[in-house]
């Protein structure tokens, strides 16, 4: 185990009926709030409504953006600079899952910051301060909730970046399951692919002595398996969609990768393929992590023997370690098809014509993964591997 120094400042509010805590969270802040979300589902499940009274009654001035897109845009994030400083905000509010909460993200920063925030995004500079940013999660996905990464697609450019920042952790985060029951089976689908594709990244690594962290990864990994099946059959059972929002959150708010580097390539992979397709990111996870898991098998085949052990009850007698994990991965890309997530890139009419583009994207900062250093050519065969 590596040394680490860790320190989370959102404040998590769970669990039923929390939404009427905005009411004290709120003035804490200022009195102008900016309200940001997406393509109207808030407006049709009556959240909207719920959330404007509360301001109003704490005489809130709202100030409101919305259409974030799935893939959050720059140009959306421009807009919503822009209104903090002509509308002197005090408070960015987040209503909706991890699209609308990395572009707010995004804005928060960009408000404090003379030039474009796209410039954290390329590593050119860092952000120095943000304006407060609050939560109300609708999706269980990304833990954008309670962490301070965002992803951003430039569309002029047609790249997806992912970056972070101390500054743009969300001071406070509401999470009620019930804000979840009107999400879809395919963005259901696609947020329990997304969590669990996060607490992989974090489970692929190289550090030495981890039987803790290791073991908050399985379990975390073992409740959503668990509860996948019945939820996408049950979408208002708030039991599961209480499990399941948990999962989201931990799986990525840093405890999980305490005293660890873990691998991060599948996303980064992924963020070149939605940057040229726009397609959803927990379907490209789908596809593509299985592959990189194969490809990537040789470099620990134990750390894969034991994640097919642990999580998904292959039985190793006879069996290599090899032999193990590839049952392992299978079982896993199995798992992701029992509850309709995509398995081929052509499910989304994707073919290999774009595939060097996309490889280019994805090596902008050079090799990449700190379980399995990625070259160019790894790339390109995870993505023919995927089609």
């Amino acid at each position: 185990m590596r040394s680490f120094t860790f320190h989370n400042p959102t404040r998590l509010i769970f669990g039923k009926g929390q939404l009427e805590q905005l009411k004290t969270l709120v003035p804490k802040y200022g009195s102008s709030v900016l309200l940001v979300y997406g393509g109207g589902s808030i407006k049709r499940s009556g959240l909207y409504d719920k959330t404007t009274a509360l301001l109003n009654e704490i005489g809130a001035q709202i100030v409101e953006l919305s259409g974030v897109e799935p893939n959050p845009r720059l140009s959306t994030v421009h807009k919503g600079v822009d209104l903090c400083t002509s509308e002197k905000i005090d408070l960015i509010l987040a209503v909706g899952g991890g699209s609308v909460i990395d572009c707010a993200k995004a804005i928060a920063v960009g408000a404090k910051y003379d030039g474009d925030m796209w410039d954290f995004a390329e590593r050119k500079a860092a952000a120095q301060d943000a304006l407060p940013l609050g939560v109300v999660l609708t999706m269980a996905a990304t833990g954008s909730e309670m962490n301070g990464g965002s992803v951003i697609t430039n569309e002029e450019t047609q790249e997806k970046l992912g970056w972070g920042s101390p500054y743009a952790f969300p001071t406070f985060s509401i999470l009620d399951p019930e804000h979840t029951y009107s999400l879809p089976k395919d963005q259901t689908v696609y947020g329990m692919v997304d969590m669990m594709s996060h607490v992989l990244e974090t489970y692929f690594h190289l550090d030495s002595n981890t039987p803790v962290q290791d073991g908050f990864c399985e379990s975390v990994l073992r409740a959503v398996i668990d509860a996948g099946p019945e939820l996408i059959e049950d979408l208002e059972n708030y039991e599961l969609r209480e499990t399941v929002m948990y999962s989201g959150t931990m799986a990525l708010n840093n405890v999980l990768s305490m005293g660890l580097a873990g691998d991060w390539a599948t996303h980064n992979i992924e963020h070149a393929v939605s940057a040229v397709y726009d397609i959803p990111h927990g379907g490209g996870l789908a596809i593509l992590f299985p592959n990189w898991m194969k490809h990537s098998l040789n470099t620990d085949p134990e750390r894969f023997k034991k994640l097919a052990v642990n999580v998904f009850g292959v039985d190793p007698a006879g069996k290599s370690a090899e032999e193990a994990g590839l049952e392992g991965i299978e079982a896993l890309r199995n798992f992701w098809n029992s509850i309709g997530a995509p398995s081929t890139l052509a499910d989304y009419e994707i073919d290999g014509s774009r595939i060097e583009e996309m490889a280019d994207k994805a090596m902008k900062f050079g090799p990449f993964g700190n379980f399995n250093k990625l070259q160019r050519d790894d790339v390109v065969a995870i993505y023919k591997a995927s089609l």
